[in-house]
């Protein structure tokens, strides 16, 4: 499912305008994407949370080189969702 696929679905079960719909899925992916920027995480009752994860400093190779190359620590932005959303997921997933 893409941006422009849940634009159309919220469109249609709502019977609001496509452009108001982008324009507000737009501010909120910015809004999300502000806080986590500014190291705050965002949580969703029932959805699940948006959060700051902290990678460890470690060691890596560059095989092309046959050299070792030291990675820094950094944070990465992670999603983990709600044990609710989890379990409708477990128990009502298609196989393809």
């Amino acid at each position: 499912m893409t941006k422009a696929d849940i634009v159309n679905e919220i469109s249609n079960k709502t019977g609001i305008e496509k452009v108001t719909v982008q324009a507000t899925v737009e501010a909120f992916m910015e809004a999300v994407k502000n806080s986590m920027i500014n190291g705050d995480n965002v949580y969703l009752r029932g959805f699940g949370s948006f959060v700051i994860k902290k990678r460890a400093q470690k060691t890596g190779r560059n095989i092309s080189k046959n050299t070792t190359i030291i990675i820094p620590a950094h944070n990465i932005p992670a999603f983990k969702p709600a044990k609710s959303f989890v379990n409708a997921v477990k128990t009502n997933t298609k196989v393809k």
